[in-house]
């Protein structure tokens, strides 16, 4: 397990060939035994392997041509619809319609997911996460008929690829690790952390294709705007209240 996470890529080219529903079924239990709230796996996995459905998310994906390409394609769910109707059926009355459960659920959809990331690669298949999830939450809940109480989260891609990326570079250990207690950032250690990678082949080849002088500025001007942020955050918080995250307000 250890060399199947040392080894991660995403991959954004898949094969056409499927994937089988036994491998299927082994790689999604994998992904309930992951930890939760309680155990009470407030989330939900929405399989697509339909070209019809997977053309109606693709827009929802901004057209990422591995939405149809991929042979599964993955929403993970904040939900506390099932737990909740679990609740009334027995006589209790849940109290999870609310902001904090919301995280709850987010926190279990994406653990969830990163079982079945992990397990699988270890099967030889391929996975790449998508963001544009919580841009569109709202339209892919419309696809794929989330009732309220469901949200989506994240997608995964999945398949066997066609073209094997190299390796992306992380920062360094120093950069995310803290030990006892938070170290604030001083200049120099935000210099130092960030050398590796802004003196990357990678890094020269952005800077010329953007016409910008340094990759923080590609970050901000190119990849994640301001005005983006803020215009998908309100879409997001917008989405969470009409599937009744906020109905105790």
């Amino acid at each position: 397990m250890i060399e199947t996470i040392f080894g991660h890529r995403s991959v954004r080219s898949y094969r056409p060939e499927p994937v089988a529903e036994e491998l299927l079924q082994r790689i999604l239990t994998a992904g309930t035994r992951a930890s939760n709230t309680g155990n009470m796996q407030v989330y939900s996995i929405v399989v697509t392997t339909d070209p019809d459905i997977k053309k109606q998310l693709s827009p929802c994906h901004f057209g990422q041509p591995m939405v149809m390409q991929a042979p599964v394609v993955l929403t993970f769910c904040a939900d506390v619809r099932r737990f909740s109707l679990w609740c009334r059926q027995r006589g209790a009355e849940p109290g999870y319609d609310n902001f904090v459960w919301f995280v709850n659920g987010a926190i279990d959809a994406v653990l969830a997911s990163q079982n079945v990331a992990l397990a699988a690669e270890s099967e030889g298949l391929g996975i790449c996460y998508l963001g544009t999830t919580t841009y569109n939450a709202a339209e892919i809940a419309d696809v794929l008929g989330l009732p309220e109480g469901v949200v989506p989260v994240t997608t995964v891609t999945m398949g066997y690829p066609d073209v094997l990326p190299p390796l992306t570079d992380r920062l360094p250990l120093e950069a995310v690790v803290h030990r006892e207690r938070y170290r604030d950032y001083a200049p120099e250690d935000i210099d130092r952390i960030w050398a590796g990678r802004e003196a990357s082949e990678e890094t020269a080849r952005l800077k010329k294709e953007n016409g910008l002088p340094s990759l923080a500025r590609i970050f901000t001007e190119r990849r994640y705007k301001a005005e983006d942020n803020v215009f998908f955050s309100r879409k997001y918080f917008e989405t969470l209240k009409k599937q009744g995250f906020f109905g105790r307000e």
